[in-house]
């Protein structure tokens, strides 16, 4: 399969003058003020887009959806291949401003001239080997869909004021999957990489409009929202449209690491990443309110032996 995909990423940075400010006067409580969201401390957008050249030189434009003004300092945003597009450009203005990134990820689909088919990346994903389309759209073209070992609790299950709103939302997306396909226990879908078929997405998002309204009322995540990327691989399995790669080969294809202010664990971690270099990774941050500093200076060290070189898309100039 020879394919020449957009790849789109969301973005945030709340040191951006008067964001955290704006967000602060908004939340309600103690996960609204998380920073684990929010926070650009690793620059690990700068790292991906290094990845993507290296491992992944077949991807086209690459989209930018942000929070107006927001664009990192370093980028080049004259770079023939970069297309740096705000929340308000696709967004209607009631949703706005937003720091749900459920309601956010909604509109992936509307971003002005991507292709049909392309790859969706939380700014914290990186390529660590090779990828070719065939890693993420079957030969019949179908999505690949990466779950993993766990899986998702039950609404049932949940408490509603203890339960994180994102555990919230799987539980109800299973709820809606369960009304329309029928009950079964469900896997979680990995963070990684996702191939998104804009026809697709628009069908998921017709499909339950309703809950898709409700996500994109709520300033930030809450009860009653869904996670527009677990439901949509999920919803393409079910109508024969994706297909689930086999959990035995997870570790070797998309792998998730959680950063964190534990030194040990983090280090292990980015130990067996580079010894074991999967596809993809997810780098997340776990660090809470203050993040180990001497965790962020192994973890900057560990990305720049990774990835030394500069990317097109930065800067010559740039820090």
């Amino acid at each position: 399969m020879n394919q020449r995909l957009d790849l789109a990423y969301t973005w945030v940075d709340d040191t951006f003058p008067g964001y955290r400010d704006a967000l602060l006067s908004y939340a309600k409580s103690a996960h609204d003020r998380n920073p684990n969201r929010t926070r650009d401390n690793l620059q690990l957008l700068r790292f991906s887009l290094r990845s993507v050249e290296r491992y992944a030189p077949w991807v086209n434009r690459i989209y930018l959806l942000t929070c107006r003004p927001q664009v990192p300092a370093w980028i080049d945003r004259d770079h023939p291949r970069l297309v740096i597009v705000h929340h308000d450009e696709i967004m209607a203005s009631q949703y706005l401003p937003t720091f749900n990134s459920f309601a956010i990820v909604s509109h992936v689909h509307l971003l002005p001239g991507i292709s049909r088919r392309f790859l969706y990346l939380e700014d914290d994903m990186l390529f660590l080997n090779r990828v070719a389309p065939i890693d993420f759209l079957t030969e019949d073209g179908r999505i690949r869909v990466f779950p993993r070992r766990r899986k998702t609790p039950r609404i049932e299950s949940l408490d509603p004021v203890k339960s994180s709103p994102w555990n919230l939302a799987l539980a109800r997306v299973n709820q809606l999957l369960d009304a329309r396909y029928g009950p079964k226990p469900r896997y979680d879908v990995n963070h990684s990489p996702l191939l998104i078929d804009r026809d697709g997405w628009a069908d998921m998002l017709e499909m339950w409009s309703q809950e898709v309204e409700r996500t994109r009322q709520s300033r930030f995540r809450a009860a009653g929202n869904i996670a527009p990327e677990y439901l949509y691989p999920h919803a393409m399995v079910e109508q024969g449209r994706g297909v689930f790669a086999p959990i035995s080969g997870l570790l070797s294809e998309m792998a998730y690491a959680g950063l964190e202010n534990f030194y040990p664990l983090t280090f292990y971690q980015l130990l067996r990443l580079g010894l074991w270099p999967p596809k993809a990774c997810t780098l997340n941050d776990n660090f809470d309110q203050f993040p180990n500093p001497s965790v962020e200076r192994m973890v900057r060290r560990t990305l720049l032996k990774w990835f030394p070189t500069r990317s097109s898309f930065e800067r010559h100039d740039a820090d």
